[in-house]
This record gives C-alpha cells, structure tokens and sequence, in this order.
C-alpha cells in the first residue's frame, strides 16, 4: 500500500537567472510556442512540488489552479497537454535502472 506523502508547501527559494531580451526577427509563432513552452515548465515544475509525479493526476482543473496559485495566467488546453507531456510517466524512462560504467 502506498503511503501519502503531504505536498512540499515551504521550498527554499533560490536566485534566478537574470531575464534577456528576446532574439528579434523570429516569427510571431516562434515567440509564442517559446512562451507556452516556458510556462508549461513553470507549471510542471508547481506540480511536480505539490505532489503531482503522473500525469493522470493533473487534469486541466488542477493545472489552472496551480497557474493562479502561482500567478501566472490561466493555460489553455495545448499548454495544459504540454504539462501532462512534461510530467509523464513512461515505461521507458526509469529511475532504478543500474548505472552503466
């Protein structure tokens, strides 16, 4: 059986990277799938923190709540796919593999 663990409320905070203009003359869409991309990282990673590891445990509902506890702007439905994408639980992707030297 497994055991609950409580959601990470009190992480410490630790300096960020100072932000830089964009590149200019991309294409409009070039700037807004880079932003989507951005906040789709930006709401994994809350996910991630609260306690949510698989994707089945972040439907859209919880997704848009955890944008307005963060304070970023609610995510549509392809932002909200992108999280799942990021959070996903593939077979292929294990943790407990041994370590190849």
């Amino acid at each position: 059986m497994a055991v609950a663990v409580p959601p990470l409320h009190d992480l410490p905070s630790f300096p960020t990277l100072p932000k830089k203009r964009m590149p200019a003359g991309r294409p409009r869409e070039w700037y807004e799938s880079h932003n989507r991309r951005l906040k789709a990282m930006r709401l994994a990673i809350a996910l991630l923190n609260s306690g949510v590891y698989r994707p089945e445990q972040a439907p859209n509902r919880k997704i848009r709540s955890t944008a307005a506890r963060i304070g970023v702007h609610p995510p549509s439905d392809i932002t909200c796919r992108m999280v799942r994408s990021l959070i996903r639980n593939d077979s292929t992707d294990r943790t407990d593999r041994p370590v190849r030297r």
